[in-house]
């Protein structure tokens, strides 16, 4: 534990400075999913001591491109944080990452309790308050994104921030998996994806972590965020960059790149 702890320090860090590390795997080849857990679990704990707070969590890998990418056959999983929560329309300061990219992606809002194991889709279905319009900023404290599994499950699954819209659409409207978006930068199309994307079903990201979360005791509460995965490639962000992300049935969520005024 005292290793995990060393290392969710060297995160800590990186975060706070936004000077990238090395990844942690090029010095122990042999670190796990588990192992990067152990760091992550650390990791938040620091966090969480300086004030913030877990409103969520955020599933990543949940694409077969992905997952063979890393080398993996499942998803990962990470928590949302108060403190990297934009809303519709605000500016997002780049200064605040150091190799950010952002992605669109179907964000649920709780409005019954989860608790695995034995979560099955129709009940992650009927937890579901409804679904708002999301993209991620992903970023990586892991020098130039050079990560293998256990890097990014440490660096709370390579999250940066998250932007919502606040309109929420139930889930009876609409079948999740079906759901189309399109992103555009500056007014330029430069990605689409729908809802399968995730999983198949962005419901069964939902139940997947509730069962996963379950199996350490960890339930899912009403009113988180939870981010089912990207529906896209992920796209490089820079300063001036204005961001839309265009779904059906939900409409949709833009961010702006840039500094903010004091």
């Amino acid at each position: 534990m005292t290793d995990a702890l060393a290392k969710a320090r060297a995160l800590y860090y990186a975060r706070r400075k936004k000077v990238p590390i090395p990844p942690f795997t090029d010095a122990e080849p042999a670190l796990d999913m588990a192992d990067g857990y152990a760091i992550q679990q650390e990791l938040v704990s620091l966090l969480l001591a300086d004030g913030d707070r877990v409103i969520g969590h955020k599933v990543g890998l949940t694409s077969k491109p992905m997952q063979e990418l890393i080398g993996v056959d499942s998803p990962d999983y990470g928590p949302v944080l108060a403190s990297v929560l934009y809303l519709d329309g605000d500016t997002i300061p780049p200064a605040e990452f150091i190799a950010p990219r952002i992605e669109a992606e179907i964000v649920f809002v709780l409005g019954e309790r989860l608790e695995g194991p034995g979560v099955t889709v129709t009940a992650a279905r009927a937890a579901i308050a409804g679904a708002v319009a999301g993209v991620e900023i992903i970023d990586s404290r892991i020098v130039d994104w050079r990560i293998r599994l256990a890097d990014t499950v440490a660096d709370l699954a390579s999250q940066g921030a998250v932007a919502v819209s606040s309109r929420v659409v139930p889930l009876d409207e609409f079948d999740a998996r079906f759901l189309g978006v399109t992103l555009t930068r500056n007014g330029e199309v430069v990605d689409t994806g729908a809802g399968a994307a995730a999983l198949g079903d962005p419901v069964a990201v939902l139940a997947w972590l509730a069962n996963v979360l379950g199996e350490d005791g960890v339930s899912l509460e009403p009113g988180q965020l939870i981010m089912t995965g990207a529906l896209h490639a992920a796209v490089p962000m820079n300063e001036g960059d204005v961001f839309r992300a265009e779904f059906d049935r939900l409409g949709p969520v833009t961010v702006r790149v840039g500094r903010t005024s004091a």
